[in-house]
């Protein structure tokens, strides 16, 4: 691999630690169904942040986008998708809107009506 100094190396060739900068925990902790949007803030600032965060900002600027489907899109691991729009939240960049009723003590570990939404995602697969 020629590594160019001037640019920094995209596509298959970064690692996953190299996107985060090694750190495997996000700043906050966000549900793989959680729903994410680009801020005022983030359509503003988005673009000057390093590629993942303009195509996650660009991604979340035209409609509502799960974190998992912005993994899938962007090819990347869940975890790795977790830590960059932890960050772009916690910069005011990105909204995550939570799913209801996870996490809120309200009942089961893990509600039926998560696991039926989980089970018909992948009968649609």
């Amino acid at each position: 691999m020629v590594v160019d100094r001037d640019h920094e190396p995209t596509g298959a060739l970064v690692r996953p630690y190299a996107v985060t900068r090694g750190r495997t925990r996000p700043r906050l902790e966000i549900a793989m169904e959680a729903l994410v949007e680009t801020t005022a803030r983030g359509r503003l600032n988005g673009l000057s942040s390093g590629r993942e965060q303009a195509t996650i900002a660009g991604m979340c600027g035209t409609r509502l986008q799960s974190l998992a489907e912005i993994a899938a899109h962007m090819r990347m691991p869940l975890g790795v998708a977790r830590v960059l729009v932890a960050d772009m939240a916690a910069d005011g960049l990105l909204a995550v809107h939570e799913p209801t009723g996870i996490g809120d003590g309200g009942g089961d570990l893990v509600g039926t009506e998560l696991l039926e939404r989980v089970l018909s995602g992948l009968r649609r697969l």
